[in-house]
């Protein structure tokens, strides 16, 4: 059996679920890329507000102490906003949204492409996960990097299963 029998064979095999799999990883993607948007239009809307003052009342409904780790990095973050350069903060908003955008697309019409670059962006983060949770270990933490894992995993998979002459073609 050669190796094309074998990639016909299991391709056959679980269709659907390869489908569904790529479709779900797409549609998670898709939804990664809108939250971005909609946490960057957020953030150009805070930048014309008194940031501190908000982020000061929003610790006090919670009942949190200002001088707490978490509250004291909102704070942090909350003096950094009206000093951010908006131009940058737009420019890496929009290539962060276009590439999830783009990877969603590649992904949900099984192109190679879209397996490559879904690969490669995910697997960017796993070294930044991997040395995070080492320094904070959680159960988030720990999901996170499972389930990027997994999707690098799963599409690396794929592309090792494809035909050869469709990897680098389609």
């Amino acid at each position: 059996m050669t190796d094309s029998d074998h990639t016909d064979t299991s391709e056959a095999k679980h269709p659907v679920a390869k489908r569904r799999t790529l479709e779900a990883i797409a549609i998670f993607e898709a939804i990664k890329g809108i939250a971005a948007f909609a946490a960057v239009i957020g953030v150009l809307e805070l930048m014309h507000r008194d940031v501190r003052h908000l982020a000061l009342e929003l610790i006090g409904h919670f009942g949190l102490n200002p001088d707490a780790r978490y509250p004291e990095i909102i704070l942090h973050y909350a003096d950094l906003l009206p000093g951010a350069n908006v131009r940058s903060l737009i420019a890496l908003a929009l290539g962060y949204v276009s590439v999830r955008m783009v990877e969603a697309y590649g992904l949900w019409n099984d192109r190679a492409w879209g397996e490559w670059l879904g690969a490669l962006s995910g697997g960017l983060y796993i070294p930044f996960e991997l040395t995070h949770m080492m320094r904070q270990p959680s159960i988030v933490n720990a999901a996170v990097l499972a389930g990027n894992i997994f999707v690098v995993g799963f599409l690396v998979f794929q592309l090792w299963r494809r035909p050869k002459k469709y990897v680098m073609r389609q």
